[in-house]
This record gives structure tokens, C-alpha cells and sequence, in this order.
């Protein structure tokens, strides 16, 4: 059972100058992720932190953006926030599905200097993700962009 969302996750922000984030996000699942998106950049707009959007079909491409963003883009972001939705079928998709990405996003915070935040949703129906929007369990694209500034901050003091 999910907690009904980190409370203190928005306390104690650090302060991140110069920061650039990339959001990729999917197209599948549209009206979800766009207020993911949204919720997102409201909290990097607000600590003044400039970001950009790619968008890849399915949550399955998320990795494969990322990565290849992050060899050939001549600026590299302190962060990347993923930002999808999956949610269950009447097939096993659901679970190939959810593993390749939850993978594919632990192999990149592995392998790159960058974090890559998991913003994606992995739901059993559609009012879950409404859920996660500002209802009852906070708001997910919101928080994914709190941890990503938090990242930022620890990734720059480790370094």
C-alpha cells in the first residue's frame, strides 16, 4: 500500500544555482503525464531552475532518450526527471513494461554523472494516477522535481 506522500519532502530545498534539468516524458498516457509535466516545472520554476522536454512514445523509450541525450548533447544536465505512465492490462505487458524502465533508470544512475529521477507512474487503473495529481497520495510530478533538486545539491557537494 502506497504512503499518502512524503509531507517533509518539500522541506528544507536546497538552493541550486545555474541548474539545468530535462524532463522526458512520455506521449502514452497523455492527460496524466502532461499534469505530471506541469507539476514538475511549477517546482523548477520556482527555485529558478531552467529545464527543457523531450518527449519519447512509451515509458519503454525513457532509458533510451536519456542516455542518448546525455553522449550527444553538447550541454549536460545537472539532472533528468522521467515523467510516465503505466498502467495494468489484461496482459503481462504491464510487467515487461515496468521492469525494462525501473531497469533501464537504475543502469543509467549507474553509468552516468547525471541523476535520472523516477517520475514514472506504475498503477493498477486510471483514478490512481489521479490520485497521485494532488489528491490524496500528494503530487508526484511535483515531487520527482524536489528530488531532483535535492540530487543536484548532493551530486555538486560529492563532487
Amino acid at each position: 500500500m502506497a504512503s499518502k506522500g512524503n509531507t517533509t519532502l518539500n522541506k528544507g530545498i536546497p538552493s541550486v544555482k545555474d541548474a539545468f534539468v530535462v524532463i522526458v516524458k512520455t506521449e502514452w498516457n497523455a492527460p496524466i503525464v502532461n499534469k505530471l509535466e506541469a507539476g514538475a516545472k511549477k517546482i523548477l520554476k520556482a527555485n529558478n531552475i531552467a529545464c527543457k522536454t523531450i518527449t519519447v512514445p512509451g515509458a519503454f523509450e525513457i532509458p533510451f532518450a536519456v542516455k542518448n541525450h546525455y553522449a550527444y548533447s553538447k550541454i549536460v544536465p545537472d539532472a533528468y526527471i522521467s515523467l510516465g505512465t503505466i498502467i495494468r492490462g489484461d496482459t503481462p505487458h504491464f510487467d515487461y513494461v515496468c521492469k525494462a524502465v525501473t531497469d533501464g533508470v537504475l543502469q543509467l544512475n549507474l553509468s552516468l554523472d547525471s541523476p535520472v529521477i523516477f517520475g514514472v507512474l506504475t498503477l493498477e487503473n486510471e483514478q490512481q494516477a489521479w490520485d497521485r495529481l494532488g489528491g490524496i497520495h500528494g503530487h508526484k510530478g511535483e515531487e520527482a522535481a524536489v528530488t531532483a533538486i535535492k540530487m543536484i545539491a548532493l551530486n555538486r557537494k560529492l563532487k
